[in-house]
C-alpha cells in the first residue's frame, strides 16, 4: 500500500529500501497483499499443526503453531489458517488460453457439436478463430486466469495459435493478460502452431508467424503439432523446424504428439528422440530450457522392453510428458458404422512415475470447447478424476496425483525445479490453503487425500503467489 501511494509521485519505495537490512520486510508488510505469517496449518503428510513465517517471497521458518498463543489474525500480513491444509499451490502445465470457453460464450453459440470428433473441433475452432478479435481473447482469457487462481493455479503454460487465420490478435492478448496478472500468477505464453506448418499452401506463412514471435521476450516456449502434418516426411520437418527454432532463441519446446491408438502407426517419439540428440540439445540449451510432450496416447500400447527403451533413450534429456485425460478421453473411440468399439486411451502417468523413472504432469488442456466440452479449470478435479482412471484411490496414490498438477506439474514447463511437494525453509511461498466450507466448519481437511475424495466440499481456498496473497 505504502509502496503503491508512493509509486504515483515517481518514488520507488522497494527500491530504496532493498539495500536497508529490514526495511524492505517492513515495506512488504505495509501491502495489503503481503504476507508475513501463515498460523494455525497443517502441511501434507504431517500430524502437528504449524506457523510458517515468510520474507521475501520465500519460507522463511517453520514453527509448531501453539494454541494457547493469542491469534494474530487481526494483525495485516497474517492468515489465520484456522487448522486448513497448506499444500503447495496447482499448476497447469498445458491449456489453451486463446480457445477456451467457446462453448459457454455468446459470441460462439452457432458453433455447437454434433459429431464431436477431432475433424469437427478443428472445424470449428477455425471458424470460431476467424471471429477472434484481441478484445475477446482477453475476454475469456481473463476469466480462465481468474478462474484459475481462485482454484489456486500460480504458475500456467499458456497455448496460444498464431496462423494466417488468427493473425497475432490472441497473442497480443495473451501478453497483456501475462502482465496484468504477473502478481497473482506466472504465465508462460507458449507460441504454438496448431495447423500444419509444411502445408502445400499456407506452411511458409505458418511459420513465420511462430518465428516472428519466437523473438519476443514475452513468448517462453515453442509449440507444435507434427501429427497435423498429412505425411511422415512432413511430420519429420516439423519436428526438425521446431526443435531448431527452440534452440535459436533460448526457450523452452512442447509438442502434441503420438495422438493415436493405432498399432500400425509408429510412435513418432523415436525420431523425436533421435533428433533432440542429433541436434545435441544437451549441450545447446541452457540448463533451464525443458521438453514436455503432451498426449501421447499412442504410446500405452508400449509392451515393458519399449518403455524400458524409451526410458534409456530419454536419458537425461529434460522430457516430461504431460498426460490430458479429459481431453483424450472425450475425444477418442469414436465408433464407425462398422464397428461399435469405444477404444480409449491416456498416459498412464502414475505408472510411468514409479515403474520406468520418467517425469510426468498432468493438466486440463482445453476448458469449454470442442476439443474438451466436459471439465472445471480446477486441477483438483483431474485428481478425483485420475482415482477413477489410473484405479490408484490409496493416500499415497493421491498425493503422486496431486503432484502431476503441483510440484511435477511446476518442475515440467521449468517454473520450479524440484519435484517434491515439500514444504520446507528457502522454498517459494507459493501454496494454496483449503479451508472446511463456512456452512460446516467441522469439516477440516486433514489430507490431500481429504481433498480428493470430498471435492466438493472445499470450495473455501485461499491463494498465495510468491509470499503475497492473490486469492
Amino acid at each position: 500500500m505504502a509502496a503503491n501511494y508512493m509509486s504515483q509521485f515517481g518514488v520507488n519505495l522497494n527500491e530504496i529500501t532493498s539495500d536497508i537490512p529490514g526495511l524492505s520486510d517492513v515495506v512488504d508488510r505495509l501491502s495489503s497483499t503481503a504476507i508475513y505469517m501463515i498460523s494455525n496449518v497443517l502441511l501434507p503428510s504431517q500430524q502437528d499443526y504449524v506457523d510458517i513465517t515468510v520474507s521475501h517471497g520465500k519460507i522463511s521458518a517453520i514453527e509448531p503453531h501453539s494454541p494457547n498463543l493469542p491469534s494474530l489474525s487481526h494483525v495485516s500480513g497474517v492468515i489465520d489458517g484456522k487448522g486448513g491444509l497448506l499444500a503447495p499451490s496447482l499448476c497447469h502445465a498445458h491449456v489453451h488460453l486463446d480457445k477456451c470457453f467457446l462453448l459457454q460464450d455468446e459470441k460462439y453459440q452457432d458453433l455447437t457439436i454434433v459429431n464431436g470428433d477431432f475433424a469437427e473441433a478443428m472445424a470449428l475452432t477455425g471458424q470460431a478463430k476467424q471471429r477472434f478479435t484481441e478484445d475477446d481473447v482477453f475476454r475469456r482469457g481473463k476469466r480462465l486466469i481468474e478462474e484459475s487462481i481462485e482454484s489456486g493455479v500460480t504458475s500456467m503454460r499458456a497455448f496460444i495459435e498464431l496462423d494466417e487465420v488468427a493473425e497475432t490478435r490472441s497473442l497480443q492478448a495473451g501478453v497483456k493478460l501475462k502482465r496484468q496478472f504477473r502478481e497473482q500468477l506466472e504465465v508462460q505464453i507458449c507460441a504454438f502452431a496448431q495447423l500444419a506448418v509444411y502445408d502445400d499452401k499456407q506452411g511458409e506463412q505458418r511459420r513465420a508467424y511462430i518465428e516472428e514471435a519466437a523473438a519476443s521476450e514475452d513468448v517462453e516456449v515453442i509449440g507444435s503439432t507434427p501429427y497435423v502434418e498429412d505425411n511422415q516426411d512432413k511430420m519429420k520437418q516439423c519436428v526438425k523446424w521446431s526443435i531448431e527454432l527452440a534452440l535459436r532463441h533460448q526457450k523452452h519446446l512442447d509438442f502434441h504428439l503420438d495422438y493415436n491408438i493405432d498399432p500400425k502407426q509408429e510412435a513418432l517419439v523415436w525420431f523425436v528422440l533421435e533428433e533432440l540428440k542429433r541436434q545435441d540439445w544437451k549441450a545447446q540449451a541452457l540448463p533451464s530450457q525443458k521438453i514436455c510432450f503432451g498426449h501421447c496416447t499412442r504410446l500405452t500400447l508400449f509392451d515393458q522392453a519399449e518403455w524400458q527403451r524409451l526410458s534409456l533413450e530419454i536419458g537425461d534429456l529434460p522430457i516430461s510428458f504431460v498426460g490430458l485425460p479429459t481431453s483424450d478421453l472425450f475425444m477418442m473411440g469414436r465408433p464407425d458404422a462398422a464397428d461399435s468399439q469405444r477404444p480409449r486411451a491416456t498416459l498412464q502417468l502414475p505408472e510411468m512415475v514409479e515403474e520406468h523413472g520418467l517425469n510426468c504432469a498432468m493438466s486440463i488442456n482445453n476448458i469449454g470447447n470442442a476439443f474438451t466440452p466436459w471439465g472445471p479449470v480446477d486441477p483438483i478435479s483431474l485428481i478425483s478424476l485420475g482415482i477413477g482412471v489410473y484405479q490408484t484411490g490409496t493416500k499415497q496414490g493421491v498425493e503422486l496425483l496431486y503432484e502431476l498438477v503441483s510440484s511435477r506439474a511446476k518442475a515440467a514447463i521449468g517454473t520450479e525445479g524440484s519435484l517434491s511437494r515439500k514444504i520446507q525453509a528457502g522454498e517459494k511461498a507459493d501454496f494454496v490453503l483449503f479451508l472446511p466450507p463456512e456452512t460446516h466448519p467441522e469439516r477440516v481437511p486433514r489430507s490431500l487425500a481429504d481433498v480428493a475424495y470430498g471435492l466438493d466440499l472445499w470450495t473455501k481456498r485461499r491463494t498465495i503467489f510468491r509470499g503475497r496473497l492473490s486469492h
